[in-house]
């Protein structure tokens, strides 16, 4: 048996959310240099592999918990609540505050690259809007429900505020699972976010990105079943498999042409095959456990703890980045893309370890000290 199979560390998540965060900043380094590469160089399946993991990561931290903190005990949801906003808000309320503060220099650079790339620049209220209710509708991670304020920003932030609607519907989706089964309540939770994002359409009411959750309830509902196929037999487990693919081929947030359609699919199997390698046959789960194994050593797991923060950064950073190449150096653009990553590879994970050390391990403490059981008198 695999410690994932009996509720212990997953060695390959540090490693497959490492590797996320890297994928997002390389896909953005090849659209905005104008160096165009599949797959690699699309960063929403980034994206779609940290939904995936989330939805994982919050049943599976359930399953572990949920002797001594059910669903079912509203204290729970409290508690539940005040763990992931301690997680998510004390790096993004500043990182926030630095993108608000900085957006004409950011959106300089984004014009220059734009009129390099030859494609419509972007809208200027994205980078410049400092008025209150941007601020106040960002504070609140309410700006993911609004298709004006949603995209607003110079982070990358949309699927933060989808992550936050996420935690909100969490535990009234494992209520549900508790009572109608894992396929029938997952499979619920999903073709009710479709039937809305249909409602949206037929409402011609457009998100400039996949912010609402309902856009992307598919996607989370995929890793939740990966989890959930922890505590069912090996059969079972190769159903939720299947109704995993089935659900991330749904036609809603996002592109969906052969290529993507096949890398969601790849993205479910390889993620099953890491979790639930004991489940496999043996010459197969014989070469995926030192790969497992190996996602999870001590560059990995760094990687995932900065994994966060080097999502939050890196446009940031690498926006000037690009603009300076481009108006400083006459190079192809292979080797545009090639030193933005140089330069800026290092600067997002230099300022991701000081945000882990300085910001988000005192935040996720506070939000420990706060759930932690008081001892009776």
């Amino acid at each position: 048996m695999t410690s994932a199979s009996t509720g212990g560390r997953v060695d390959c998540l540090d490693g497959l959310r490492g590797l996320a965060a890297l994928w997002v900043l390389i896909g953005h380094a090849h659209l905005l240099t104008g160096f165009a590469v599949p797959i690699i160089g699309d960063p929403d399946l980034g994206v779609d592999l940290f939904i995936m993991l989330s939805g994982f990561l919050m049943v599976f931290h359930y399953q572990r918990r949920r002797d001594r903190e059910p669903w079912e005990a509203s204290g729970t949801w409290i508690t539940f609540w005040v763990r992931r906003y301690f997680r998510i808000a004390p790096l993004y309320y500043v990182m926030l505050v630095a993108a608000l503060t900085l957006g004409p220099l950011v959106y300089d650079a984004r014009m220059a690259i734009d009129a390099f790339n030859g494609v419509r620049p972007q809208l200027a209220e994205r980078y410049l809007d400092g008025s209150l209710a941007n601020y106040l509708a960002h504070l609140t991670f309410l700006f993911g429900l609004s298709p004006h304020f949603a995209y607003r920003t110079a982070l990358p932030d949309w699927s933060i505020g989808l992550e936050m609607q996420f935690y909100a519907a969490l535990p009234f989706v494992m209520i549900v699972i508790g009572r109608i089964g894992w396929i029938k309540g997952v499979v619920a939770a999903a073709v009710c976010g479709l039937a809305i994002a249909y409602i949206l359409n037929r409402l011609s009411i457009r998100f400039p990105m996949p912010t609402f959750l309902p856009l992307k309830m598919h996607v989370f509902a995929a890793g939740m079943l990966l989890a959930g196929a922890l505590r069912t037999d090996r059969a079972r487990a190769f159903q939720f498999a299947a109704v995993a693919i089935v659900l991330v081929l749904a036609p809603v947030g996002g592109l969906h042409d052969l290529m993507h359609e096949t890398v969601r699919v790849a993205l479910v199997l390889i993620f099953f095959a890491f979790i639930h390698t004991h489940r496999l046959p043996e010459f197969a789960a014989k070469r995926l456990r030192p790969v497992g194994a190996w996602l999870g050593n001590g560059f990995f797991h760094t990687l995932g703890e900065l994994s966060f923060g080097a999502y939050l950064i890196h446009l940031m950073v690498m926006q000037p980045v690009i603009a300076c190449l481009i108006r400083t150096a006459d190079v192809s653009d292979p080797v545009r893309w090639a030193l933005t990553l140089a330069i800026t590879v290092p600067i997002v994970y230099g300022l991701a370890w000081l945000g882990y050390t300085l910001i988000e391990m005192p935040g996720q403490n506070v939000g420990k000290g706060l759930t932690k059981p008081r001892a009776s008198a």
